[in-house]
């Protein structure tokens, strides 16, 4: 329940912490930052997960009709990239035609990242943690009547990890919250300039980022200590590019 609680915290209040310190500096856009939260809704948890549905096994490690490892590792990769960048490109080509400054780029990144951080985060977390509390007063069993098998033994596993690995998880999000803003920043650029290439650039780096973790969901890739740190030196270099990436707006 602490380990639980922590990953609660850091996904809810980062983003919080974010969009105080972008409102104290100024380059915080309301409009950006709806259209971001929007984006990511609508093109990660309505159109991807509806793909998924139609083309990923039940047990969530395979494809439909095959049981290829890499075929699964790409697909998820190659998922994720195209559907949220087509999507940022979207929001900022469509939706944002008079909001394309830099803050306007912070922000996009914040609400597409923050939202992602308090829905797979926050959410899971406090799901964890009634579960936790039905286990501890015995109803779990009634709950689990009613579920799959392969979910009930993910749930118990997931309930039986350490409590590092959840306060990993909500420090996950802070990463990801990093490579979201410079993500967008990547493709915000080429719409500025007019330059589809950079949208492409952003699905690419977004795809192979996210092989990282597939690895890890399918098992090749068996320590949790190996993913973060690869996506912690990630999310150090997402760091330096929005920096750098502000002399280029200016």
């Amino acid at each position: 329940m602490f380990g639980m609680s922590i990953q609660l915290l850091i996904s809810l209040f980062v983003p919080l912490a974010l969009i105080i310190y972008g409102r104290k500096k100024g380059w915080l856009s309301w409009k950006a930052f709806g259209v971001g939260l929007l984006i990511f809704i609508l093109f990660s948890q309505v159109l991807e997960k509806t793909l998924h549905f139609l083309v990923i096994d039940p047990s969530g490690t395979s494809l439909k009709g095959t049981n290829n490892v890499w075929a699964f590792v790409a697909y998820g990769a190659l998922a994720a990239g195209v559907f949220e960048e087509i999507g940022r490109y979207i929001g900022f080509r469509f939706m944002l035609k008079n909001h394309r400054t830099y803050g306007d780029g912070l922000s996009f990144g914040l609400g597409h990242g923050g939202i992602e951080a308090v829905l797979i985060g926050a959410f899971s977390a406090v799901n964890m943690m009634v579960i936790s509390h039905l286990m501890q007063t015995g109803q779990f069993e009634q709950v689990a009547s009613s579920l799959p098998a392969t979910q009930v033994d993910m749930i118990q596993s997931m309930l039986n990890q350490p409590d590092w690995m959840y306060v990993l998880g909500g420090i996950e999000r802070i990463f990801a919250i990093a490579i979201h803003v410079a993500l967008s920043l990547l493709v915000l650029y080429g719409v500025r300039n007019g330059q589809f290439r950079y949208v492409v650039y952003a699905m690419l780096t977004h795809a192979l980022i996210d092989v990282v973790p597939a690895l890890y969901q399918v098992k090749v890739i068996s320590n949790i200590w190996v993913v973060e740190s690869i996506l912690a030196l990630i999310a150090i270099a997402s760091f330096v590019f929005i920096r750098r990436m502000n002399e280029k707006f200016h």
